[in-house]
C-alpha cells in the first residue's frame, strides 16, 4: 500500500510562486509514476504534470507548460511541483497521485491519491 501526503499549498498573489510537495510512504516509491492533478468545484480533475519512475521524463498539461516544473527525489520518497508565474485560474485543490504503470494523463488511471492541498491565487 502507498500513502501520499501533499503539502505546500496556500494563498499567493498572481505572478508569485509556490512549491508543492508529495511525500510517499512505502519502499516502492521509485517504481511509481507520480502525477499532479487539480480540481475546482463542479469540474473533473485535470492533469497538471507527471514524472516517470526514474525522473528522466516529465509531462505537462498545456496550461502549465513553461511555468510549472515537476521533479522527484527517490531517496526522500518525495515529488515536488514548482509553480511559477501563477495565475488566478491556477486556483484549485491540487492532488498527488501515483500508479505502478507508465504515465497517463487520465486521473482514473491512478491507484493512489493524497488528500489534496489548496492553492489560491489572488489578483
Amino acid at each position: 500500500q502507498v500513502s501520499l501526503v501533499e503539502s505546500g499549498g496556500g494563498l499567493v498573489q498572481a505572478g508569485g510562486s509556490l512549491r508543492l510537495s508529495c511525500a510517499a510512504s512505502g519502499r516502492t516509491f521509485s517504481s511509481l509514476t507520480v502525477a499532479w492533478f487539480r480540481q475546482v468545484p463542479g469540474k473533473e480533475r485535470g492533469f497538471v504534470a507527471a514524472i516517470a519512475r526514474s525522473g528522466s521524463t516529465t509531462y505537462y498539461g498545456d496550461s502549465v507548460k513553461g511555468r510549472f516544473t515537476i521533479a522527484r527525489d527517490n531517496a526522500k520518497n518525495t515529488v515536488y511541483l514548482q509553480m511559477n508565474s501563477l495565475k488566478p485560474e491556477d486556483t484549485a485543490v491540487y492532488y498527488c497521485a501515483a500508479r505502478r504503470d507508465v504515465y497517463s494523463s487520465r486521473w482514473d488511471r491512478y491507484d493512489y491519491w493524497g488528500q489534496g492541498t489548496h492553492v489560491t491565487v489572488s489578483l
